[in-house]
């Protein structure tokens, strides 16, 4: 079942992009990352999504149901943590618990208060009194005490020490066993890359990547450091092909170590090669083999190095 669909979703500010011809599917059970740099249009579409803003043009849908005309029935079984999180000052997480029971129109405090204990929050202090990473946390317990179908958070872990980022992909993950669908936006890689099941990535408002976490990894380089023997020189070295030269040591070819932030020790440098490999590694482990190196080390896909260049490019006339 699909819990979320787009369809040539536009949402414009006057003259100001937002986003535009937004396309997108999430199913049931999924955990789905919305990555993007600041900016890119991530808040914007989950705000179209929680019937805060109506959609310029296109089509937005939460469990069959327009996000902008059913708007408050939808959010009955949402739980939503905004990018900005604005709480009273005089609340505190048993008044919030309670205030959020009348609402839904059942008994929320057992649940929320084990939610509290779990993230380490004072269930009687006042918002005034708590650090940004409490007011956080008491966002979060209230979005997830009421067990809702799908869990939206807009870069939720802003705040957040380890621990606690800990403890909430954990619960996420419980959510998502039991038949729950989240929605996690972010601009940070790492978090999506531990918890989602697939990943969007948005920028200047439009989807540029829509593929599951094994797919983008077969896309994503890997970094391979090859270290020479004392006689061995890199110019009379035959790279093998799907190999991209980033440093050769001695050579006009690829960057400076310093340049492309590699931290090559200097009594290594003359001796030491970066090379970005892509594609499997076997074919060039069999190559290395032959070839008498000192020393190779082949990294794990890098999806860094990929989602930076979905983020540093752009098109023609596109909006910074």
């Amino acid at each position: 079942m699909s819990v979320i669909v787009t369809t040539a979703l536009c949402r414009t500010y006057g003259s100001r992009r937002g986003i535009s011809d937004v396309n997108l599917t999430i199913n049931a059970g999924e955990i789905f990352g919305f990555l993007g740099p600041n900016g890119a249009g991530k808040s914007t579409t989950i705000r179209v999504l929680m019937g805060l803003l109506r959609p310029s043009s296109g089509a937005a849908r939460i469990f069959g149901r327009d996000c902008w005309s059913d708007g408050p029935a939808i959010r009955r079984d949402v739980g939503y943590v905004a990018g900005d999180v604005r709480l009273y000052p005089w609340l505190t997480p048993r008044r919030g618990l309670r205030m959020i029971s009348r609402i839904h129109g059942r008994d929320l405090l057992p649940n929320g208060l084990k939610l509290a204990e779990r993230f380490r929050l004072e269930p009687d202090l006042v918002v005034r009194k708590m650090s940004r990473g409490n007011r956080q946390k008491v966002a979060l317990v209230l979005a997830l005490a009421h067990s809702p179908r799908l869990v939206i958070l807009d870069e939720p872990t802003s705040g957040l020490d380890p621990l606690m980022q800990d403890t909430l992909m954990l619960c996420l993950r419980e959510m998502a066993g039991s038949g729950h669908t989240v929605m996690f936006s972010s601009h940070t890689l790492s978090e999506v890359e531990t918890l989602c099941d697939r990943i969007a990535i948005v920028r200047d408002g439009r989807i540029v990547e829509d593929s599951t976490l094994n797919a983008l990894k077969e896309q994503a380089p890997r970094q391979i450091v090859v270290t020479l023997q004392e006689q061995q020189s890199a110019s009379g070295i035959q790279w093998p092909n799907g190999v991209n030269i980033k440093y050769l040591p001695d050579t006009a070819e690829g960057q400076t170590a310093s340049t492309i932030g590699l931290l090559v020790p200097p009594s290594l440098r003359h001796r030491t090669c970066i090379l970005e490999l892509l594609g499997t590694s076997a074919p060039f482990m069999r190559w290395a083999a032959e070839q008498n190196f000192a020393d190779v080390v082949i990294g794990s896909p890098s999806l860094e190095v990929l989602f930076r260049r979905y983020y540093e490019s752009t098109e023609p006339g596109s909006s910074p």
